[in-house]
């Protein structure tokens, strides 16, 4: 996988479309090749960056904090990703279609770089996920594929230009019609109590050249290192679709999404007798008054997370949270490739978002409440987070220096088994 060429192709699509599109319908492609080169690795950003906004982040609303747990919030994220993935095939075989209708030429493989590729706009804006309150900023990136998609289906698709707003027009009504039967039966799921989410925004990043060098130790080093574990796994699918062997391609296809959830290998998360380690019997001069440490599975993939309560019985509290991703390493990689930043303050508090020495820091603060929260993001797997009520953020502070942060860190890399 060459992630130069992602990010450069990602950036022309964005800013030059007339250009791009001829080069995409020329070149040689396969369904696979399509998939571990683009799909996979855009359609991932958007359900990291949900899982991250709404399950470690949250949002603030008349200050009330909405969070969701994480063992759902990883499910949605996964069961997302998996609908997401077929929802791109879905619309190519509407693209293909519709193509006779509209003077245009079927063709499978076309169909497919065309649902790829106008996509991008959508799966950009998606990023915004990771601030849950300005998601809605979302429709500027699907108004934006509709627009790429009007450009591409006359290179891609051979419809006479003349057509290309009515053939946009169909394939966009139905996109629309099938997003929300989808979502009404992800609802129904979620309702039900099973695990479930719709996740059909992305995200990418852009660059000046598809000749790119990175700095090994940088999050994009680190990326594009991944991206060689990925390569692996596709020449693997490759082989699988020329051999026309069903179970082969699905193995192989599990393997590639194994890689990518996992960052270039499978991770077993760390026994909760580990992470309840790292309670302390005090935390911020308040003595524990509970505890609870378990590790939870979901479709193959592992989370561990260890909690305890703090508290002086006169209405000062602590909250400690330790999850280990585990299985979903590579995800918690991949989200450090955004580095997004937030800094907002109101009548009744702040809250920021930020990089701090590689990890990403997320701090909270209500007023109104007398609530806070101050939370890590550690070697890219583990999430460290206290929350306190009636005590102040420097309390919440000091707290985590309770914490033996360096020695969770140097945990990363126990259970990666490398393919």
């Amino acid at each position: 996988m060459d992630f130069g060429k992602l990010i450069a192709r990602a950036k022309n699509l964005m800013l030059n479309a007339k250009d791009e599109w001829p080069a995409i319908a020329a070149e040689p492609a396969t369904t696979a090749s399509i998939y571990r080169d683009w799909i996979l690795v855009l359609a991932a950003i958007g359900p990291i960056a949900g899982f991250i906004g709404m399950s470690l982040f949250g949002f603030t609303i008349m200050g009330v904090t909405v969070r969701s747990g994480v063992g759902i919030g990883l499910a949605q994220a996964i069961i997302g990703y998996g609908f997401a993935l077929g929802f791109v095939f879905v619309m190519a075989l509407v693209i293909d279609a519709l193509a006779g209708t509209f003077g245009g030429e079927k063709n499978p493989l076309q169909a497919l770089k065309t649902a790829a590729y106008a996509s991008t706009a959508a799966w950009l804006f998606g990023i915004v996920q990771l601030l849950p309150a300005l998601s809605l900023l979302a429709l500027v990136g699907i108004g934006w594929s509709i627009y790429l998609l009007y450009i591409g289906l006359p290179h891609t698709m051979k419809c006479p230009q003349d057509r290309a707003g009515g053939y946009t027009a169909a394939v966009a009504v139905i996109w629309f019609i099938l997003s929300l039967i989808l979502g009404a039966i992800i609802g129904v799921m979620f309702a039900a109590g099973k695990v479930g989410g719709a996740a059909f925004s992305f995200a990418g990043a852009n660059g000046d050249s598809a000749e790119v060098t990175v700095d090994a130790d940088s999050a994009l080093g680190g990326l594009a290192a991944w991206g060689k574990e990925m390569e692996k796994a596709g020449t693997q699918m490759e082989a699988a679709e020329k051999s026309g062997d069903a179970q082969a391609q699905a193995d192989a296809m599990g393997q590639m999404m194994g890689t990518l959830m996992g960052g270039g290998g499978k991770v077993e998360a760390l026994e909760p007798s580990v992470l309840k380690g790292f309670l302390p019997d005090t935390l911020g001069g308040m003595p524990r008054t509970s505890f609870s440490a378990e590790r939870n599975a979901a479709m193959g993939m592992q989370i561990s997370e260890a909690k305890a309560s703090f508290g002086d019985g006169g209405g000062r509290s602590l909250e400690l949270e330790i999850i280990d991703m585990g299985s979903a390493k590579g995800l918690m990689g991949l989200a450090s490739w955004a580095m997004v930043e937030k800094d907002q303050e109101t009548s009744s508090g702040y809250e920021r978002v930020r990089n701090e020495g590689g990890r990403m820091v997320h701090e909270q603060w209500n007023q109104d409440s007398n609530w806070g929260e101050y939370g890590l993001i550690v070697g890219q797997r583990f999430s460290v987070k206290v929350s306190g009520n009636g005590v102040d953020m420097d309390t919440i502070k000091g707290a985590l220096g309770d914490i033996d942060i360096d020695a969770i860190e140097a945990l990363k890399d126990q259970g990666v088994q490398k393919g």
